[in-house]
């Protein structure tokens, strides 16, 4: 029986209710420094206040070495009500210290699976879904190792593998590899960041592997193709993939968190759900809000 695996457990895809399929609670890179998303406090409030803008669950993707501090996840989820899916996976090699990807050598897949189906570290916190990461308009060793590993853990457990496509780009690539090489069924890809690289060709072409299309990361400032999401996401679901899309905050920095001043969380909806009501109708719009990630992120877990 297919069950969305929450910090708190694994429940029906039903109760998943209102979801940003793609956000962060807390994070932490390299390429990010002094904007660090490690605040407890902050993020409890976040949940708060997405909760009071109707929101019941969220999808953080930080993976491995990133900062997901799971441990604080179960005491967010039950102080704020929101149900929480934490991941496991790896991003691009510059997020990551050298050292750490040196000792993940030879053995990522087992990392993997274990965090899915035994806990990250002594938590006790299962991870949901795995997540990866392409590369700009291509895949280097680095992609190709974690997208191995990834769809390895995948048949071992059944679970869904999201990927960051750096500005949008490369999404063919990575089908390519994880659908056609590994053999991962397209239903079980997650591709991230589609609203930055706008091209409705390339997404029908993507979403016609059966994958899911998330549109996440709304409202920044250096994301000028904003204004053209609602168009694109139309024409999918004219050409009849309405039902693959997801929508998602994507907040990485504290400064974008809605309690420091961002958009953060609320966001999506408070502003994005009524735009894009207009293009879709309101009821595709609850649908990609609900039915969809609890679609997208149940497993018959093995």
């Amino acid at each position: 029986m297919s069950r969305v695996r929450t910090v708190l457990g694994d429940i029906a895809p039903e109760r998943l209710g209102v979801c940003d399929a793609h956000d962060h609670l807390f994070l932490r890179s390299r390429q990010l420094p002094g904007q660090e998303l490690d605040d407890a406090d902050a993020a409890r409030a976040e949940l708060e206040a997405f909760r009071a803008a109707g929101g019941a669950a969220v999808v953080q993707w930080t993976p491995h070495s990133m900062g997901r501090r799971a441990a604080d996840l179960p005491g967010l989820s039950r102080a704020t009500g929101v149900h929480l899916v934490c991941a496991t996976g790896l991003h691009q090699a510059p997020h990551t210290a050298p050292e750490r990807v040196a000792r993940l050598r030879g053995r990522l897949a087992e990392v993997f699976v274990a965090e899915l189906t035994e806990g990250i570290g002594t938590t006790g916190v299962r991870a949901g879904l795995i997540k990866v990461a392409g590369g700009f308009h291509g895949l280097d060793e680095h992609a190709r190792w974690t997208m191995t590993a990834a769809a390895e853990a995948h048949r071992a457990t059944g679970a869904p593998i999201a990927v960051h496509l750096e500005l949008g780009t490369g999404a063919l690539d990575v089908l390519d590899l994880l659908c056609g090489e590994l053999g991962v069924p397209g239903e079980r890809v997650v591709l991230g960041h589609l609203n930055r690289f706008p091209d409705p060709v390339v997404h029908r072409q993507a979403a016609a592997s059966g994958c899911w299309l998330a549109f996440d990361g709304p409202s920044r400032a250096h994301h000028p193709t904003d204004w053209r999401m609602p168009a694109v996401v139309r024409s999918l679901a004219e050409a009849g993939y309405g039902d693959r899309l997801l929508l998602g905050g994507d907040t990485v920095t504290a400064g974008a968190r809605s309690v420091d001043g961002g958009p953060g969380m609320p966001y999506l909806l408070r502003r994005v759900r009524p735009r894009l009501a207009e293009e879709l109708g309101q009821d595709l719009v609850d649908r990609i809000l609900t039915e969809h990630p609890s679609r997208a992120f149940a497993v018959d877990w093995t």
